[in-house]
């Protein structure tokens, strides 16, 4: 049985990766993030506040789920650990030319109001899949599953059934 992989963020990155591993299980992919793209590139998080980057992550950030023990820093461990993964720049340099090899049907949905990882790269990001299409999500940044879980559900299984 075959099933899309879809993930947000560095999930995304994963689901990419799974992708171009040829496994019979996937049929495509919902995907984020992992690609250098020139003019636009991930913001760097590992210095921000909390407050700086819900207002980067969210299109509304009284959306943000209640921060618990941060300590004052963004996420917690969360982005200590996302940054020992990824490296500084959260991205791999060979990726959007290994991206070509994917040859199944991609959705690169992206939060129009994400200030982490612009519009921009999410369009270059489709642009590098040759079966891809990019969706913009209105009134939604970086965590669409967090902010407008509904809309999301309904891209997506909107896509489903196109």
């Amino acid at each position: 049985m075959t099933s899309p992989w879809v993930g947000n963020s560095f999930g995304g990155w994963l689901a990419a990766e799974i992708a171009l591993q040829g496994s019979p299980r996937v049929s495509g992919g919902v995907i984020r993030i992992g690609i250098e793209v020139d003019d636009h590139p991930v913001a760097d998080v590992s210095g921000l506040t909390h407050a700086e980057l819900e207002a980067r992550t969210f299109h509304d950030p009284r959306r943000a789920p209640t921060p618990s023990n941060t300590g004052g820093t963004a996420q917690g461990p969360d982005i200590p650990a996302l940054l020992g993964y990824t490296g500084p720049t959260m991205s791999d340099p060979t990726l959007a030319k290994r991206l070509t090899g994917i040859h199944l049907p991609f959705h690169v949905l992206w939060g129009e109001s994400d200030r982490l990882v612009t519009p921009q790269y999410g369009r270059a990001y489709a642009a590098a899949i040759p079966m891809a299409t990019f969706t913009p999500l209105p009134r939604t940044g970086h965590m669409p599953q967090v902010e407008t879980p509904e809309e999301l559900l309904g891209t997506l299984l909107d896509l489903a059934v196109g």
